[in-house]
């Protein structure tokens, strides 16, 4: 998911970047060039080598190449010997030493050598010595008569061709090498023929060109306030200079994924209208050591030489994490840049306005030395936005959709708690797009409500279930269900359905009836209890377990976990935090640090987290087994039905109605024939994903295959 909650359509902006002009056709053909030339110069040698050989032989046997039939006319020629010459052309190497080449290779052997070896040659070489005018004369009237071309002495073309041969590969080899090195320089968008490894790969944005301002970003009413103050020190630094006030050299905005971070980054630039560069921390790594710290340099130069101007490092956890911990060792490329940056930071002159604006979502694993004040002076935390911020983002990402009369913002701004604004955007998009899969002119509230059971069960799987597995499903899934509606503090179920989504093969839905910030002990402990429903249900029914509990047991285990060392809600050990399993080994905490606690406060702790479990399931399989008769009536419904909806099911086991489910709506529908819920209005669906990396009240549910 991305990081950054881009909420408005920016228009035709365009960063500024260096890029590769070649064209890729042209590319191409260079390429084809240079492998038919290897392949050429590869056969080549190999026909050399094949045939390539220069042997020297007697007077006779070159006259016999060259013109077998004198020879044949003195009698002294084989039976067997050609009547036509075998020489294409005679060169004269040296005085006295003729060089022929043959049209067709022979194979030779040294007569006065016993037992010699033949060697095929494709030329033959003849010495005649001095004063043998005679036998030269005899040799260019034999070459006449054939019509073979007798030249002088060049050695200087032998020596020509000899270079040709033996330089060609070297020559292709370094084309090869400088294509490839010319392409590399120009991703890397700086001249040389190694390329620029350590230049800024920054992308600049002029600050009058920038179209982003705070009134594109919808929601985040706080954190603009606080950023406010950034862009009126850019405008007017002499209203804070002249009282001795110094501007935040950096700002570090912290929050989830997808919640706006570099689009307030880009507003920030946008409103005081100064230059913008961006880039992200991971773009400084390099593989060559040093060149993170040559980038950060330039970078930070430039700026300078521009200032005032904006520095924006997207994911700077990249590179800010704590050093000298970890696997990765003390001494990298990451620290290197890290240590850069830090000494950047410092360097800034009173002159010079250059702020620096970073994003992170782990603010936990950056260095103290970054986040210190005179760096990393502000923080400003961007959350998941509210319900009425949540409707202000939708109504900005459907600026450009058509929708339907029924479509009511404010009802999926209700039963969207936890979404992010790129979780927004994403559920429009969707609603859009099934609305356009089904040809439809316009999107409705049924395309958003699927769109939003989509982004959170999962797609609709089409595989059918064994009756045996349905029959499991059921009664799981009604565990979950029932167990909701009899525990006080609950979150109210939204739907029960037995159809196969995503991973799972059902799924129990509940909504909070308000956002929470806050959680008691007895609402995370019915988590557990109904978290450990289905499982209870195949027990009780079945006598047996299944792997489909499997999500079910790892959430609640989780949950507990977290109750009894990290929010002191144990009986037996009180109100003591202890760290435990709360850093990966990779981010250098948990592999520095000791353990605070002895053996046997571990084992306590174990002890205390089975305590509580066993509890939970026990108080399961008694409402359960208490309420049998509401476990059997839910399972069949769902058997026949296969999708519940919150006012069926308390319809059906004769149950009041919660009071956020007596407000007046539209009356819920139930597709049965693609087994999709369809609601016109949805107030009462929401999503809470605020209980720390532990049980999402949104979805109870057997996961399968």
């Amino acid at each position: 998911m991305s990081q950054s909650n881009k909420v408005p359509n920016q228009g035709p902006e365009r960063p500024q970047e260096r890029g590769d002009t070649t064209s890729p056709r042209r590319n191409s053909w260079i390429w084809v060039l240079l492998v038919v030339l290897v392949l050429y110069l590869i056969m080549s040698n190999v026909a050399n080598v094949q045939g390539s050989g220069v042997v020297e032989v007697g007077y006779r046997t070159f006259m016999e190449q060259l013109d077998p039939r004198s020879v044949a006319a003195e009698g002294s020629a084989p039976a067997s010997a050609q009547q036509r010459t075998n020489v294409k052309f005679i060169r004269q190497t040296e005085p006295g030493r003729f060089e022929a080449t043959l049209l067709e290779p022979i194979d030779y052997s040294d007569p006065s050598v016993k037992d010699a070896k033949s060697v095929r040659a494709s030329r033959i070489v003849v010495v005649v010595g001095d004063n043998t005018d005679s036998i030269i004369t005899q040799m260019y009237q034999a070459a006449n008569r054939v019509g073979v071309e007798l030249k002088g002495d060049n050695g200087s073309g032998q020596i020509l061709s000899v270079v040709l041969i033996n330089l060609l590969p070297l020559v292709a080899i370094v084309l090869i090498f400088w294509f490839m090195a010319s392409r590399v320089r120009k991703q890397m968008g700086a001249p040389g023929i190694f390329g620029k490894f350590g230049g800024n790969r920054a992308k600049r944005y002029e600050g009058g060109k920038t179209q982003v301002t705070f009134k594109d970003v919808a929601a985040l009413r706080n954190v603009k306030r606080e950023l406010q103050e950034i862009v009126a020190f850019l405008k007017h630094p002499e209203r804070y200079t002249r009282l001795g006030a110094q501007i935040p050299k950096g700002v570090l905005l912290v929050g989830p994924p997808g919640t706006g971070k570099t689009l307030l980054a880009r507003a920030v630039a946008g409103e005081a209208g100064v230059p913008f560069y961006s880039i992200s921390g991971s773009e400084f790594i390099e593989l060559f050591v040093g060149m993170g710290a040559s980038r950060v340099r330039e970078l930070f130069d430039e700026a300078k030489k521009n200032s005032p101007c904006i520095v924006f490092i997207d994911e700077i956890d990249a590179v800010g994490r704590s050093r000298g911990a970890g696997l990765g060792g003390g001494h990298d490329e990451r620290e290197q840049t890290l240590n850069q940056i830090l000494s950047e930071m410092d360097g800034f002159e009173i002159t010079q306005t250059v702020i620096v604006l970073a994003a992170t979502n782990r603010p936990d694993v950056l260095d103290p030395a970054l986040v210190r004040p005179g760096r990393f002076d502000r923080q400003v935390v961007v959350e998941r936005p509210q319900r009425d911020g949540r409707r202000q983002i939708l109504e900005v990402h459907t600026k450009n959709i058509p929708l339907d009369s029924t479509v009511d913002l404010d009802s999926i701004a209700r039963a969207t708690i936890g979404f992010s604004g790129a979780d927004l955007r994403n559920l429009a998009n969707e609603a859009a797009l099934l609305a356009a899969r089904e040809n439809k002119e316009v999107v409705g509230q049924v395309d958003f409500e699927n769109a939003k059971d989509k982004i959170l069960l999962g797609t609709l799987r089409d595989e059918a279930m064994t009756e045996k597995e349905k029959v499991l499903t059921a009664y799981h899934e009604a565990g979950h269900a029932l167990l909701a509606l009899l525990l006080p503090e609950a979150d109210p179920v939204q739907s029960v359905t037995i159809v196969p989504r995503g991973r799972a093969l059902g799924v129990t839905q509940q909504a909070p009836a308000e956002e929470i910030h806050s959680y008691s002990r007895t609402y995370l402990l019915n988590r557990v209890v109904i978290a450990l429903g289905g499982r209870a249900a195949e027990e009780l029914v079945f006598s047996e377990f299944t792997t489909g509990a499997e999500n079910d047991l790892k959430q609640s285990t989780g949950l507990v976990e977290r109750m009894v060392c990290r929010w002191g809600m144990s009986e037996k050990l009180g109100p003591v935090a202890f760290p435990r399993g709360e850093e990966h080994v990779f981010l250098g905490r948990e592999l520095g640090e000791t353990k605070h606690y002895s053996e046997h406060t571990a084992m306590l702790i174990d002890d205390e987290i089975r305590r509580i479990i066993d509890k939970c399931y026990t108080t399961a399989m008694e409402l359960l087994q208490r309420e049998r008769d509401k476990l059997e009536r839910l399972a069949k419904e769902l058997l026949d039905r296969e999708i519940l909806t919150d006012r069926e099911i308390y319809d059906l086991l004769d149950m009041p109605i919660p009071a956020a489910l007596r407000e007046p709506e539209t009356e819920v529908s139930v597709d049965r024939a693609s087994r999709t819920p369809e609601r016109t209005t949805s107030s009462e669906q929401q999503r809470d994903s605020r209980v720390e990396e532990g049980l999402d009240p949104g979805m109870l549910g057997l996961e399968g295959a």
